[in-house]
């Protein structure tokens, strides 16, 4: 078919293609993109090098989602709309796509607060995005416009499971560092605030630095990468400013690869731009 457009069969059969390889990409399997390529040729009348550009297309729909993409396929935007409702068509029809990943405990509640923890769970800590010099894989305007048009701080906020799992990857890092640092009996005390005492007190999870200072973490969770918008509550800001000290705000992301975070300390405002979400409105 000529044409710079694709019509919506031809998209739906190059999304499905993608998250095929994107499920096996997380699943740590191993594809052959020539050969997938040569099997699409076979069912859409496009080029070789058009298909290819088209999965860098949807790695750039993924990044704005706030979804995991495939690294093979560098982002390149300037896509049809088309092609953004081809891949949330896909997402509403796999519903299960959005559940949090597996998290295997080897500590079963009820236990000693640690006992150990399997590796592979490691998150992985890195310096914040904004402290690198890297520039964005695509531009920064175009995901802003992503983020505010799909909302997918929003939808990461509304996935409580998600957030759970992150918390509870967090909850067990701190054991297992506090442990692994010779202060088991700090780790015996670390808390998960959100579960034990109730979500309402500006943090999720209650630390120690090896040394015994207070830690007071807010997590926040995406599937999506780094630089995913996140949604933060007013009795969140309120701590992050009463308890500056102690407060910090762990950004946990490509949550279904392999777990990433960052830490960004108070003020808040030194790292992010503050956006108002709503409004209160009250009659005249």
């Amino acid at each position: 078919m000529a044409g710079d457009h694709w019509s919506m069969q031809e998209i739906d059969a190059i999304v499905a293609a993608y998250f095929a390889m994107l499920s096996d990409d997380l699943a740590g399997l191993s594809f052959n993109k020539a050969e997938k390529n040569r099997e699409l040729q076979e069912i859409i009348p496009r080029s070789r090098g058009s298909i290819e550009f088209k999965h860098q297309n949807i790695s750039a729909v993924m990044l704005g989602l706030g979804q995991p993409w495939i690294a093979g396929y560098k982002p390149a935007a300037n896509f049809q709309n088309a092609l953004v409702d081809g891949v949330l068509r896909w997402l509403e029809a796999h519903e299960g796509w959005l559940a949090p990943p597996s998290f295997h405990r080897v500590q079963e509640r009820g236990q000693a607060p640690f006992v150990g923890q399997l590796r592979e769970n490691a998150i992985a800590f890195g310096p914040a995005p904004t402290l690198r010099n890297e520039p964005s894989p695509v531009d920064p305007v175009f995901l802003t416009a992503m983020g505010r048009k799909y909302d997918v701080a929003e939808r990461d906020a509304r996935n409580r499971a998600l957030g759970r799992a992150g918390e509870e990857m967090v909850l067990e890092h701190e054991r297992r560092c506090l442990h692994d640092a010779g202060r088991a009996d700090l780790a015996r005390r670390v808390r998960w605030t959100a579960v034990e005492d109730g979500d309402g007190f500006g943090y999720d999870v209650s630390s120690f630095a090896p040394d015994g200072r207070e830690r007071l973490i807010e997590v926040k969770t995406t599937r999506g990468w780094e630089r995913t918008p996140f949604h933060m509550k007013r009795n969140e800001l309120a701590v992050a400013q009463d308890r500056h000290e102690a407060w910090e705000l762990c950004r946990l992301w490509d949550v279904a690869r392999a777990p990433q975070a960052f830490v960004l300390h108070a003020p808040i405002e030194r790292h992010v731009e503050l956006m108002p979400a709503s409004f209160l409105a009250e009659l005249r």
